[in-house]
């Protein structure tokens, strides 16, 4: 009969199985044929993506396996097994021991795996080990949050630029010399029937128009045209302007 400290013993390695079943993902290995070289080179890999892999004792992974519900695990414990864990990334323990079983295919097999307190077959396990990494999956959800943002900035980046373009005919307009405004003013007024523009300016525009020609026109060039005008009035108009009624003649002093 084993003496109490070899029962306390086994029961700490009980516990800490039971632990590292209820870790979020762990893969049942079957390690038969592999050689010491292959299986440090294997576990290099697996401690570089943070994964705990161990040779366990089938007598007491039982014990374990009943503390966490997984009975159908039973019948893969026998012959040699090790189990892979890993609390950080789940995909990594099935990643690197499909990769080692196909690459050492015939003596290195997987036997079961677990995630998130589920029990997995090898089908399921092999379709979870082509799951990219985790940083990998990480960043493609990351470029796909992004995605929309990136559009909208492009957006945003052409409209900025397009506006920016408005802005610089503002500026050329505002530099433009006097003479081209001039030039532009008066097409327009060619091509606009007098009617309409009479019609669409403002009373205040116009006379303000006035006002400015007749400051700038000097007093001869107005008298001058004033007398022109007048010499061009017909005469018949002058004939139509009535003319002033004689005063009556003064009566003669009695």
């Amino acid at each position: 009969m084993p003496s109490e400290s070899v029962l306390k013993e086994k029961q700490l390695i009980v516990d800490e199985m039971t632990q590292r079943l209820k870790s979020s993902a762990g893969v049942f290995v079957d390690y038969s044929g592999i050689s010491v070289i292959q299986d440090t080179e294997m576990r290099v890999k697996m401690r570089a993506a943070n994964v705990d892999y161990r040779v366990i004792k089938n007598t007491l992974m039982r014990f374990a396996i009943k503390n966490v519900g997984f009975d159908e695990l039973d019948p893969i414990l026998n012959g040699t097994t090790s189990l892979a864990v890993c609390n950080d990334d789940p995909i990594a323990p099935a990643r690197i021991v499909k990769e080692y079983a196909d690459k050492f295919s015939g003596y290195f097999e997987i036997k079961a795996g677990f995630m998130d307190g589920r029990v997995l077959s090898v089908n399921e396990v092999n379709k979870i080990a082509s799951i990219p990494p985790l940083p990998i999956l990480q960043a493609q959800v990351l470029g796909t949050m992004l995605a929309p943002i990136t559009s909208l900035a492009v957006v945003l980046k052409a409209a900025a630029e397009k506006g920016g373009g408005f802005v610089d005919a503002e500026l050329k307009t505002d530099e433009a010399p006097v003479e081209t405004v001039a030039e532009a003013v008066a097409e327009v007024t060619k091509e606009a029937p007098a009617e309409t523009v009479a019609d669409e300016a403002p009373v205040e525009t116009v006379a303000d128009a006035v006002t400015e020609v007749a400051e700038e026109t000097p007093a001869e060039t107005v008298a001058e045209a004033s007398v022109e005008e007048s010499a061009q009035v017909p005469a018949e108009a002058a004939e139509e302007v009535p003319a002033a009624e004689e005063a009556p003649a003064e009566k003669p002093a009695e």
